[in-house]
């Protein structure tokens, strides 16, 4: 993960997420499923807000930890209890990874905004085809909104696209 992020695969999308967020100094940001930490320290660091992650990897957090100072790390199961008080959090955030509509609504402050990114249907498609020999395209957006409907307002849907034209190492290193 590490050399993929070094190799700068992921920076126009993390830069394209962090433009539909509105976060002031002072605001905090839970990210559930912060894995070792890339998108929440990314924020914390462009928005000057209070970065917090929640992951049930304990490597991955130790991880986390260890690149980035600052950040508030977790290792909880998000799909139980998000170990937070009620309305903690400015923005919840949950970058392709679990979603648990009851908990990211109570943790989530009155005024706050959640963001979910989910992955489009051909995100590794390539990859699923060369592995699995088969490539089938899966959406899971309208599942996720209709999941989350009861408990909150769809206030905008962003389609973001980003192609990285990987080499056998950064397969490798994404494998």
């Amino acid at each position: 993960r590490r050399r993929f992020l070094a190799g700068g695969f992921e920076a126009k999308l993390t830069r394209a997420i962090g433009d539909l967020l509105t976060l002031a100094p002072g605001d905090a940001l839970l990210e559930v499923g912060c894995g070792d930490g890339h998108y929440v320290a990314a924020f914390a660091a462009r928005f000057g807000c209070e970065g917090h992650g929640v992951d049930l990897s304990v490597p991955a957090i130790e991880a986390a930890a260890a690149r980035h100072a600052g950040l508030h790390l977790v290792v909880a199961n998000a799909d139980r209890a998000l170990p937070y008080a009620d309305a903690s959090f400015r923005v919840v955030a949950s970058i392709t990874a679990r979603r648990n509509p009851a908990e990211f609504r109570r943790v989530l402050g009155d005024d706050g905004r959640l963001l979910l990114v989910i992955p489009g249907p051909d995100d590794l498609v390539e990859l699923r085809e060369a592995v699995l020999g088969y490539g089938r395209l899966r959406d899971r957006v309208d599942q996720a909104a209709a999941a989350f409907a009861s408990r909150f307002t769809l206030e905008r849907r962003e389609r973001l696209r980003h192609v990285a034209h990987l080499d056998a190492a950064a397969i490798h290193d994404v494998m």
